[in-house]
Order: C-alpha cells, then structure tokens, then sequence
C-alpha cells in the first residue's frame, strides 16, 4: 500500500525532487478537498511508481503562492522536481482526477 506523505513548507522541495509525484493542495475548510482524499489515498495505493504528498494550504500560504496556486482543490504533478501539469477547482471528480492524471504522466 502506498503512503500519503504530508508535506511542510521545509519538505517540499525534496519530497517533490525525484521520480513522479501528484501534490494535493488542499485546505481543511475545502469541502471538494475532504471528498476526494479517499480517491487521493486510492491512487497512491493503486500506483506504485507515482508518490503523493499533501501540502495544506493554510499552513503553507508562501509556498502555495510561489506555486501560483489560486484556488482549492489543485494537484499538481512533478516529475523530479519539475512540475509537468496541474488540475484545479472545485468540479473535480475522481474520474477526470484519474484520467487527467493518466494523461499527464510520462509514458
């Protein structure tokens, strides 16, 4: 079973540094945020080679803004330590999360 790392704003860079990784940026007041975790912990369960980290927004606000994050929920996908893609808004579903993660990563 993969693990959901929490990312700090001390963390992040490292966590994000190697191989594949799908960034949940998410707030704990984000109603979108809290009903797609399961999926969020689903695919890092189901994707052996893709790492997934949390980074909470409130706590990480400099970070989120360097990131040009500008609304919740957003995952950004990095590919060691470049970012490749992102998917923000509050219409996520768990199927366009999968799909638009499907896409995104190198083959």
């Amino acid at each position: 079973m993969g693990t959901v790392v929490a990312a700090t704003k001390e963390t992040f860079r490292d966590l994000v540094a190697d191989g594949l990784v799908l960034v949940d940026v998410w707030g704990p007041d984000c109603g979108p945020c809290l009903a797609l975790l399961p999926e969020v912990e689903r695919l890092a369960g189901e994707r052996p080679e893709l790492g997934v980290v949390k980074l909470e927004a409130p706590t990480a606000r400099r970070l989120c803004m360097e990131l040009r994050v500008m609304g919740l929920p957003a995952f950004l996908l990095f590919h060691d330590g470049e970012e490749l893609s992102r998917l923000n808004g509050a219409d996520i579903t768990p199927a366009k999360l999968e799909s638009w993660l499907d896409e995104s990563s190198p083959r």
